[in-house]
């Protein structure tokens, strides 16, 4: 079987869905959906279309190359974006023309609003028939970008035209039928595949959740994220928070600089956690009481799935799809993103009550 993947080819997320194909013994094709020189170092036994590429970086030794190679990513992405500028629709047309190519049995692009527009577009173009489509949703393609004016036309557009359907969340097939989608949805599965437990565990402290102090949370603060959220919360539990010490991963400079203005406000020690393995980040789950992520757009969040498995209490935003994998108040608790009290009292909950922690991470 042969099968061109639209994909971001320098994402974790997409090297992490292809392992679950990688060893099938399968043709394999990635064409690359944004002007990215590299492609992601875990992403294994395939076949990599960008017009420029860079050997800069760390690509493993399974993966062919075919394009123009530069030796620097500056280079590559000014070179690129040049282009664009001159010639808009030429990155469609290149991939329309690998199709008519490649011929592959299946085309899946992953993710909606750079992979899925531009498979659209190579469709429109595409002379004959169009082989068949499955298109991945990914956070927030539908859910938020489904509200946005500019892309609502967008999507009903890829809906209608795609012949099968991916998503993590029970919420987005509604959001997808409503879309135009008609034809088969695939089973709902998290789309960073699965979790290899028994290795994950293996960083996880031992003991009850219950003796834990660390508070961790997600530091994304931007279009989505909403870090500057959870350390306010963490400023309004101070009083029960002494004793423990907090740590922030993924932040940005705002979420450093209210971060430190936090840590001196009430004496709780913050450390900003900087850009680390993925090994590292299982490590402070499995150390950590508690798991902070606030956005407001998500599907599943991966790093709550991975809060869970290491032991660690999840208070997630509402804007995800939370309720389907959590009872709130029960086994994680659910909150808006918006909202530091609400944040702070589930802290306060989930901090002074042992009993809970107990009995679900026993």
């Amino acid at each position: 079987m042969t099968i061109l993947f639209v994909a971001m080819s320098n994402s974790i997320h997409t090297a992490r869905w292809l392992s679950q194909i990688s060893d099938q013994g399968w043709d394999i094709h990635l064409f690359s959906s944004i002007n990215a020189a590299r492609i992601h170092p875990d992403i294994r036994n395939l076949t990599f279309y960008n017009t420029f590429y860079s050997d800069r970086g760390n690509r493993h030794d399974s993966v062919v190359v075919k394009g123009f190679r530069l030796y620097s990513d500056f280079l590559v992405n000014f070179i690129q974006n040049a282009v664009a500028r001159v010639f808009p629709g030429y990155r469609s047309r290149k991939l329309a023309n690998l199709i008519k190519h490649l011929k592959p049995d299946l085309i899946h692009s992953l993710e909606i609003q750079n992979a899925g527009y531009l498979t659209l577009e190579a469709k429109k173009i595409y002379d004959g028939d169009f082989p068949s489509w499955i298109v991945t949703n990914w956070g927030s393609d539908i859910y938020l970008f489904g509200r946005l004016s500019k892309h609502v036309q967008k999507i009903k557009d890829v809906m209608s035209a795609c012949d099968y359907y991916d998503c993590e969340c029970d919420r987005d097939i509604e959001l997808a039928r409503n879309f135009g989608f008609k034809g088969k949805v695939l089973p709902v599965l998290p789309n960073s595949g699965g979790f290899d437990i028994k290795r994950m565990h293996q960083h996880r402290q031992s003991g009850p959740t219950s003796e834990r102090r660390l508070i961790l949370l997600k530091g994304y603060q931007g279009w989505a994220g909403r870090a500057l959220v959870g350390l306010r919360a963490i400023e309004l539990s101070a009083d029960v928070l002494q004793g423990y010490h907090v740590a922030v991963y993924l932040a940005g400079r705002d979420v450093r600089l209210a971060a430190e203005l936090v840590s001196y406000s009430t004496g709780i020690p913050i450390k900003i956690i900087p850009n680390s393995p993925h090994e590292e980040i299982l490590h402070l789950h499995g150390s950590a009481r508690l798991s902070i992520g606030l956005s407001i757009s998500d599907a599943i969040s991966t790093s709550m799935l991975e809060a869970m498995i290491m032991g660690s209490f999840p208070i997630q935003s509402n804007t995800s799809c939370t309720d389907e994998w959590l009872r709130d108040g029960q086994t994680g608790m659910i909150v808006h993103p918006e909202d530091p009290e609400a944040v702070g009292e589930a802290i306060r909950h989930a901090v002074t009550d042992d009993t809970l922690l107990i009995l679900i991470f026993r």
